[in-house]
């Protein structure tokens, strides 16, 4: 026991023993810089410092960005940017496909590429008849009621919704001869009218620019959509003055007329109007003279 007790007091007498760390110039041997040290001082600044260097560490690594440099280390916010733009990524595809559709629709009205629909009138009243008989054709009161409603909203519109109460005027693109009338069976939706070189063109009505380029067979073209389904288009201009996504107002010009492309034999306007789809004559709703 007596050996044991020893062997501590002599341990305690080296962690306690004090040193003495001087810092000299080296020239003159002036004592520049002295500090009283023991072997526990050290032993318990070492482990201080050490324990502060990896507190510090593991801060600056979990509260800042340098984490996104250290290999294997997933970042919570990069994985939720990542799937963002994930969806972002699958939405944009979708529309664009549905954009790309709807650009091959309009490039074939454009070429007027619209197929007919042929059908036999009298197959059709055949098969109408054998179960007239057995129908009854005479309108309630409620149906009386409700088409003479849809009678007074239509009257004097057309382009007349019973639930929008839209109402659509359509304003002259330019004034001129008719060189061409709308023809449905040569395929020739539109109108064609013979105006002085450098006719001002103007919007039929309020719409949006959707299309308006050049064309080889049909020179400087510019489609208008409107509200309800309706478009407006105008081929062989000399210039335009509108761009795609332009929003115009009715009577706004928007091209200069001209005698452009290789389907033309001289300066006219080639006019068409589409609603729903579908080809209209333009003559039934405005008068050019």
């Amino acid at each position: 026991m007596t050996a044991r007790k020893k062997e501590k007091k002599k341990f305690a007498r080296k962690l306690l023993h004090k040193y003495r760390l001087v810092i000299l110039n080296e020239d003159t041997f002036e004592e520049r810089f002295a500090i009283k040290l023991t072997r526990l001082n050290v032993f318990v600044l070492g482990s201080l410092t050490a324990i502060f260097l990896i507190v510090g560490t593991i801060l600056l690594i979990s509260f800042t960005t340098l984490k996104e440099y250290i290999p294997g280390y997933s970042s919570t916010a990069l994985k939720k940017q990542a799937t963002e733009l994930n969806f972002k990524t699958d939405s944009l595809q979708r529309v664009l496909a549905m954009n790309e559709r709807y650009y091959e629709s309009i490039k074939r009205v454009l070429s007027g590429d619209v197929s007919m629909v042929e059908f036999n009138k009298d197959s059709i009243i055949d098969a109408a008849e054998k179960d007239l008989s057995e129908l009854s054709l005479s309108p309630s009161k409620e149906d009386l009621l409700l088409r003479e409603k849809v009678d007074k909203e239509d009257k004097y519109s057309l382009f007349e919704s019973a639930t929008s109460k839209v109402n659509f005027v359509l304003f002259p693109p330019v004034t001129g001869t008719l060189s061409q009338t709308y023809d449905p069976g040569s395929k020739h939706f539109a109108v064609d009218l013979v105006v002085p070189k450098d006719t001002p063109v103007k919007a039929t009505a309020d719409g949006t620019v959707i299309f308006a380029e050049w064309t080889s067979q049909t020179g400087y073209v510019i489609l208008l959509e409107h509200s309800d389904g309706l478009l407006s288009v105008y081929k062989h201009n000399a210039s335009l003055t509108k761009e795609q996504g332009d929003l115009v107002k009715a009577g706004e010009v928007i091209a200069i007329s001209g005698n452009t492309g290789e389907l033309t034999t001289g300066p006219h306007l080639h006019f068409e109007i589409w609603s729903n789809g579908y080809p209209v004559d333009p003559t039934t709703f405005i008068d050019f003279e």
